[in-house]
């Protein structure tokens, strides 16, 4: 058993899809119509991964205060600094928490000011 998707709140579908594939490297799983709003099915998907990102609408203008994905990379320092010069708004730079030591983790923020954490395995 695995996570198919895991849903992430965006107010601009189009705005999120760049952020996510241009920034992070993610490849379009699904991109298609649902209703008639104009909202649209899509999912990216990060290479090696079995989890996808599926896109759902925004309640409010109000982003979460607290993170909402959790990403895992063996070298957060590298990853936050190609991030960075990627026009990546950086929250927290790489540190070793104090709930967590032994572990470095970082946070930024993605297109639609979602809070996102970077840790080591």
């Amino acid at each position: 058993m695995y996570i198919q998707f895991a849903e992430l709140p965006v107010s601009d579908q189009d705005r999120a899809k760049a952020f996510y594939t241009e920034r992070l490297g993610c490849e379009v799983a699904a991109d298609a119509p649902m209703g008639a709003d104009g909202w649209r099915w899509i999912e990216l998907k990060f290479p090696g991964t079995q989890t996808n990102l599926h896109f759902v609408r925004r309640e409010n203008d109000t982003p979460s205060e607290m993170p909402v994905l959790v990403f895992v990379a063996d070298d957060v320092a590298g990853t936050i600094e190609a991030l960075r010069v990627k026009g990546v708004e950086i929250v927290t730079e790489p540190h070793e928490p104090t709930w967590q030591p032994g572990r470095t983790v970082a946070e930024f923020r993605d297109s639609e000011g979602n809070r996102m954490v970077i840790g080591t395995p």
